[in-house]
C-alpha cells in the first residue's frame, strides 16, 4: 500500500519559515518524480515545486526565490523549505509521486498525500 504522509505545516506570521516533510512508503521512492502542490481557499490546486528522480528541480514562479525542494532517498522523504512566507501562501500543501509525464502537471501524478495546512497571517 502506497502512503505519502505530509507534516510540518502550521500557523505562522509573514516573513517566517517552515519546512514541510513528506515520508513515502510502499513504492521505490528513488524511481519517482516528486512534487509539491497547494490549494488555497477557493482556489484550484496549483504546482509549487517538483524534483525528478535524478534531482532536477522545478519551481512555480510565485515561490521561485523563496521555496526550496529537496529529497533524501535514503529516508524516502521529500522536503519543502519555505522562507519569507506571505499570506498568499496560505493553503493545504500536498506531496505527490509520479512515474512519468510533465512534472508541473497535476495529471502526471499517481499518488497523493492527505495534505498539511499552512496558514500565514499578516
Amino acid at each position: 500500500q502506497v502512503q505519502l504522509v505530509e507534516s510540518g505545516g502550521g500557523l505562522v506570521q509573514s516573513g517566517d519559515s517552515l519546512r514541510l516533510s513528506c515520508v513515502v512508503s510502499g513504492l521505490t521512492f528513488g524511481a519517482y518524480n516528486m512534487g509539491w502542490f497547494r490549494q488555497g481557499p477557493g482556489k484550484e490546486r496549483e504546482f509549487v515545486a517538483g524534483i525528478t528522480w535524478g534531482g532536477r528541480e522545478y519551481k512555480g514562479d510565485s515561490v521561485k526565490d523563496r521555496f526550496t525542494i529537496s529529497r533524501e532517498n535514503a529516508k524516502n522523504t521529500l522536503y519543502l523549505q519555505m522562507r519569507n512566507l506571505e499570506p498568499e501562501d496560505t493553503a493545504v500543501y500536498y506531496c505527490a509521486a509520479s512515474t512519468s509525464g510533465v512534472i508541473i502537471s497535476i495529471s502526471s501524478y499517481d499518488y497523493w498525500g492527505q495534505g498539511t495546512q499552512v496558514t500565514v497571517t499578516s
